[in-house]
């Protein structure tokens, strides 16, 4: 698809966002909502029409008070989901010079120095997850430690920033398949665990994507220098390389990347998200595009052909599956398995489906 149809679309998935959630995006502190608002973010920077900028701002305001303190937010729940939106503080920050959203994004990173962490020094993705890393939290936290770090003058985080991606990595990686995990248990005390490694079971689409869209984020504020840049793009050719293996003959990924059941199927949000890994690897030259480029436009493809569904004013993207998660201790249906993956419900116009869209027709 050209670049500027490209564009076109996702300024017209912006506004039906808008359009259907007034006056601000939700009424919760969600991580998900900041996704969606990071990529309205994207739009905003390309078109230049403000009227992204009012809602995205209108949507932070109603939780960053002028001490910079956080409404709906409970630090003490140590949820890194909760971290993600301080990506969007920081970007408001640099808009606006406002001291109010600095100051939200100082108690954020409070909680990741707080945090609770596996022997390795890993952090736990949440207090009712103890020593559990999940890739999920690799996005939610580590590009926003690094851009605060590189905002504040903290060079010392970005060797944890790195500690975490290596850590949870080692963690997750699964031989049989080249590709990682949806989680580890570094105790062996979940009961999806594996007793001897500590990994759930199977390699959950969108974790893994989350992860990939980690890396090329935090490599925008890794220093030129820190040892890390080269360590991040190394892993980051080593997860494409085996994630391109598993691409479906119509350009996409399936919920569970590496299983072929009748019930598994194509999914948005993942497909989505390993375009934008894609699209910006091959930008900025940490992938190979001659290699790559092919890859990218059949995702590209799929995702018009497959997930795209509109009318003359809105536009709306299918297939995405809800959530996935696993456990905590007594949701035993959340067990990782394939029934389970292949049982959540799959709804339109998930907030980590049009986040990355928008972010992808950018990187575009």
């Amino acid at each position: 698809m050209d670049k500027r149809e490209f564009l076109k679309k996702a300024v017209k998935l912006a506004d039906t966002i808008m359009r259907e959630n007034r006056p601000i995006i939700c009424e919760k502190w969600q991580y998900d909502r900041g996704v969606c608002l990071m990529g309205m973010a994207a739009v905003y920077e390309l078109t230049g029409d403000e009227k992204y900028f009012d809602y995205i701002k209108r949507s932070m305001d109603y939780f960053i008070n002028k001490d910079g303190s956080i409404n709906k937010y409970d630090r003490t729940q140590y949820n890194l989901d909760h971290t993600n939106n301080g990506k969007n503080c920081l970007w408001l920050y640099k808009k606006t010079g406002e001291e109010k959203y600095i100051k939200a994004a100082d108690r954020l990173i409070e909680q990741l120095n707080e945090q609770p962490r596996t022997k390795s020094g890993t952090y736990w993705h949440k207090r009712i997850y103890p020593n559990q890393v999940w890739l999920d939290g690799l996005y939610m936290a580590e590009p926003f430690s690094a851009q605060y770090a590189e905002i504040r003058g903290f060079d010392e985080r970005f060797d944890d920033v790195l500690h975490q991606f290596t850590n949870a990595e080692r963690l997750t990686y699964e031989p049989r398949c080249g590709l990682n995990v949806h989680a580890c248990d570094e105790s062996r005390n979940a009961f999806w665990a594996d007793k001897n490694t500590g990994k759930s079971l199977n390699v959950w689409g969108r974790a893994l994507a989350w992860f990939t869209m980690a890396i090329v984020d935090a490599l925008d504020f890794m220093p030129k220098n820190h040892d890390g840049r080269k360590i991040l793009v190394d892993m980051l050719n080593k997860i494409i390389s085996n994630v391109v293996l598993y691409q479906s003959p119509e350009g996409g990924w399936h919920q569970v990347l590496d299983n072929c059941r009748e019930d598994n199927y194509l999914e948005s949000t993942c497909t989505v998200m390993f375009a934008y890994a894609l699209a910006k690897g091959i930008k900025h030259k940490y992938l190979d595009e001659k290699y790559y480029r092919p890859r990218l436009d059949r995702a590209i493809d799929c995702i018009f052909e497959k997930f795209v569904r509109e009318d003359e004013n809105s536009l709306y993207i299918t297939n995405c599956c809800a959530v996935s998660g696993l456990g905590p201790d007594g949701n035993f249906r959340r067990n990782g398995t394939l029934d389970y993956y292949f049982s959540e419900p799959i709804i339109e116009n998930d907030c980590k489906a049009t986040g990355p869209f928008m972010k992808l027709a950018a990187e575009l």
